[in-house]
């Protein structure tokens, strides 16, 4: 059975890459009717903060990524969390020491020379006798263990991404293992736990690409089967630098605050790095589900587009039933908008937003006309001009005050057959109502549905005041 897992350390904010690592592993269970694991790497005890543990649960939740085993949900193969593990990696790191694959490091900080011909450091204490070895543990000098890297040869091995890669085991350094507080390291801990928990996959950015060689050496001194390995490539922004929170760059949670739909931010980072072989760009996560396969990630690194982001958000926001439209928009409405009919707004808003963020400002003209320029009213294309705009809203105006059904549909109407009376083409009625009524170049929505929500009352009141400010100046 395929069984991966997402492996965060609480120590810093939910990224890009780390969604697009959780999404890839989940998508490769689900495709695969395997299992998706959640593991938390919380060994790095001084930089873990509790904010960012809760981050990683509120961020899988909002993407939609439902993890199968992991805290509060053991498959049998828990804990789930690396700190609730340590007598685990303490009782294989002896395992490794008494196999010879590691070894006991009692050197300070500095004691450790360096050869500069050397490629790599070579730690003194791998070569202490067990008689040395005894004298310093009765002492009670306080150590590391260390994995012990083959001073000859070379290690090998497949990945799905980058195809085989090779390198000279002179390269690698002995890494620490366990430290001397009892704590492992990212390097033994992840490979301890992926055998443990019968992990088949294994998902993670290409920097660790290099350090692979370390944790097959691993596999192979514990007798384990190595796992299959996909190494992501790099997400970039556009102009070649890396992502970063200290730099502003958002996070995920960032950007469902900024009006992006968590599913559209599902939709586009699993394309960074992946396509499906053909043109489609939209897509959802259960149909991710069905087409996602590791065989079409790239090597090359993926340039983050917020256009792109943003396009691909609209294509989302419009393809939800209105009801559920309404629901994202109505937290966006100001309370100064409790009087209209806001699901109404909400059917103009739908087809004309690409963020949620957006909507504060597209609606504003609805609370109070904005400060205009009388050009506004000047529009070739409706072959209108503020002084044809002054007639037209002078006529029209009885016209709207007698009407008794006040609808779109019969605004509408009355519109045209008033256009139809006065030799006006009914997008030159149109434009200078839209305006009086909005004071914005662009609404969402035309004149007669503005007027509709506005009301009859509200609706005059505006046309007036249109009124008054083309006599004032012309």
């Amino acid at each position: 059975m395929v069984r991966t897992r997402f492996a965060p350390s609480p120590t810093g904010y939910m990224h890009i890459g780390n969604l697009r690592t959780a999404l890839y592993a989940y998508l490769t269970a689900r495709r695969n009717d395997g299992v998706f694991i959640l593991r938390i790497e919380d060994t790095d005890q001084e930089r873990n903060l509790p904010e960012t543990l809760a981050a990683i649960f509120n961020s899988l939740e909002l993407a939609g990524l439902d993890y199968d085993e992991g805290p509060g949900r053991d498959g049998g193969y828990g804990p789930y969390v690396q700190s609730e593990r340590l007598a685990i990696y303490s009782a294989y790191a002896q395992k490794l020491l008494d196999k010879g694959g590691a070894f006991r490091c009692f050197c300070k900080k500095g004691d450790q020379p360096q050869d500069e011909e050397a490629p790599i450091r070579r730690d003194p204490c791998r070569f202490l006798t067990k008689d040395e070895i005894d004298e310093k543990l009765v002492a009670g000098e306080a150590y590391v263990i260390r994995q012990r890297i083959p001073d000859e040869g070379s290690t090998t091995f497949i990945d799905w991404v980058y195809g085989e890669i090779t390198i000279e085991n002179s390269q690698l350094d002995d890494q620490v293992l366990l430290k001397s507080d009892g704590f492992p390291t990212y390097n033994f801990a992840n490979v301890v736990d992926d055998h443990l928990m019968a992990i088949t996959h294994v998902m993670r950015g290409q920097e660790y690409l290099s350090s692979t060689p370390k944790y097959n050496l691993l596999y192979e001194s514990f007798g384990w089967e190595i796992p299959e390995y996909v190494h992501l490539p790099l997400i970039i922004k556009e102009d070649g630098s890396k992502f970063s929170k200290r730099l502003g760059d958002p996070s995920f949670e960032d950007l469902v605050k900024m009006g992006y739909l968590p599913e559209a931010i599902v939709n586009y980072i699993v394309l960074l790095g992946w396509n499906p072989g053909n043109d489609q760009e939209f897509f959802t996560l259960s149909e991710l589900e069905e087409v996602f396969s590791v065989d079409r990630i790239n090597k090359s690194s993926a340039a983050f587009s917020f256009d792109k982001l943003t396009w691909l958000n609209g294509e989302h926001i419009r393809a939800l039933s209105l009801d559920e439209f309404h629901a994202l928009a109505e937290p966006y409405y100001p309370e100064a908008l409790s009087s209209f009919n806001t699901y109404k707004i909400s059917e103009l808003l739908q087809v004309r937003t690409e963020k949620l963020s957006e909507i504060a400002e597209k609606i504003g003209f609805f609370i109070a006309v904005p400060e205009y320029d009388i050009e506004m009213y000047r529009h070739e294309k409706s072959k209108c001009d503020p002084q044809t705009s002054l007639e037209i809203l002078k006529e029209v105006l009885p016209v709207l005050d007698a009407l008794e059904t006040w609808d779109n549909s019969n605004l509408y109407l009355a519109l045209k057959d008033f256009g139809k009376a006065h030799g006006y083409k009914t997008g030159t009625v149109m434009w200078p109502i839209r305006t009086a009524l909005s004071g914005v170049p662009v609404t969402p929505g035309g004149a007669t549905d503005l007027a509709e929500i506005l009301g009859k009352e509200e609706t005059l009141k505006r046309i007036q005041a249109g009124i008054k400010k083309l006599e004032n100046v012309l």
